[in-house]
C-alpha cells in the first residue's frame, strides 16, 4: 500500500480534490434530489463497488472486525453517513461561501481535540500555519473581502454545518481507535455502516414527505459523491492519516475550498479572481509551515 500512495501529501491533496467537487456536486444535486437519497445513492454504490475488493479480507480479518465492530460501526455512521447528511441538508438553507468557511473549522477542531484528549503538543508554527491556510480559506470565501464575513447571519444551515464539522472532526480523532485490519476491509465496513444508517436517514426523510426523486442531474451528481468523495477520497484519507497521524492531516481540508472555487470556474463557468491566487498561496504556506514544525518535532 505504501508503494502505491508514496507521499502523504499527494494523498491528502488528492482527498481534497475530490471533497472539492462534493461542494460543488452537492450544489448541482440541490433541487433534483433530496439531500436524504443524496446520502443512500452515495453509499449503496461506494460499498457495492468496494464489495468485491475487500470480501476477501473482510473473512480474513473476521474475527478482528467482530470484536472492533462498535467502534467501526460508529466511525462509519459519525463520518460517513451522518456528516454527509448533515451537509447535503445545510447546502440547502445556507450558502456555499457559509458552508466553506464552516469547513475550515474541522483542523482547529482537531487540533483541540487532541489536545483536550490526548495531550497531543501543537508546536507555535503549527498554529501560524493553521491560521495562515484559514486566512486562505477566509480570502476564498469572502471572495477578496475579509470584512464581509462580518456580515454574514447563522441561519439553521450554518449550525447544521457546525454540527457536521464536529462530527467529521471527531471521526478524524477516533480513527486512531481503528484496528489493525486491510484498508479495503476498513472501507466495506464503514460504508456498509453508513448504509445502514443512511437508509434509516431516508425512510425518515419519505415518512415526513421530504423525498424526492433523483433526476438525471441528481443522479449522476449522486453518483460522482459514492465514488470519488464516498469511496476514493475515504480510502486515501484513512491512508493519509495513517502517514502523518491525524492533526497533520487535517490541514489539508483546508485545500478543499480553494479545489471547489477551481472546479466552480471550470464546471459553472464563474470567473477566476486574484484572491483566490492569494489563497492558495496562504493554504499551501500554512501547510509549509506546519509541515516544517512537525518534522522538526520527529
Amino acid at each position: 500500500m505504501r508503494s502505491r500512495f508514496a507521499h502523504p501529501y499527494l494523498v491528502l491533496a488528492t482527498v481534497a480534490l475530490f471533497w472539492g467537487g462534493n461542494a460543488v456536486a452537492g450544489k448541482l444535486a440541490a433541487g433534483h434530489v433530496s439531500p436524504m437519497l443524496i446520502v443512500l445513492i452515495r453509499w449503496t454504490f461506494a460499498t457495492l463497488l468496494i464489495a468485491p475488493f475487500a470480501w476477501p479480507h473482510v473473512r480474513r480479518d473476521r474475527l478482528v472486525i467482530r470484536r472492533h465492530l462498535p467502534t467501526l460501526f460508529l466511525l462509519g455512521a459519525a463520518g460517513f453517513a451522518c456528516f454527509n447528511a448533515i451537509f447535503y441538508l445545510a447546502v440547502t438553507y445556507t450558502t456555499a461561501i457559509n458552508v466553506t468557511i464552516e469547513q475550515s473549522a474541522m483542523p482547529l477542531i482537531v487540533f483541540v481535540a487532541n489536545f483536550i484528549l490526548f495531550r497531543t503538543a501543537v508546536m507555535p508554527l503549527q498554529i501560524v500555519g493553521f491560521l495562515l491556510t484559514l486566512v486562505g480559506v477566509l480570502l476564498t470565501a469572502g471572495h477578496g473581502d475579509l470584512g464581509s464575513l462580518l456580515r454574514l447571519d447563522l441561519n439553521r444551515g450554518d449550525a447544521l454545518m457546525m454540527i457536521a464539522v464536529v462530527l467529521y472532526g471527531g471521526y478524524t480523532v477516533g480513527l486512531r481507535f481503528k484496528p489493525a485490519i486491510d484498508w479495503r476491509a476498513m472501507l466495506f465496513v464503514l460504508s456498509a455502516s453508513a448504509l445502514v444508517v443512511a437508509i434509516a436517514f431516508a425512510i425518515a426523510e419519505w415518512w415526513l414527505g421530504y423525498s424526492q426523486l433523483p433526476d438525471w442531474q441528481g443522479f449522476t451528481a449522486s453518483l460522482y459523491t459514492a465514488v470519488f468523495p464516498g469511496l476514493l477520497a475515504q480510502a486515501l484519507y484513512i491512508k493519509g492519516v495513517e502517514m502523518i497521524g491525524p492533526n497533520r492531516a487535517n490541514l489539508f481540508i483546508n485545500l478543499v475550498p480553494i479545489f471547489g472555487a477551481v472546479l466552480a470556474v471550470a464546471i459553472v463557468g464563474e470567473q477566476f479572481h486574484l484572491y483566490h491566487l492569494l489563497a492558495l498561496a496562504c493554504v499551501l504556506g500554512g501547510i509549509t509551515l506546519a509541515e516544517k514544525s512537525a518534522r522538526g518535532k520527529a
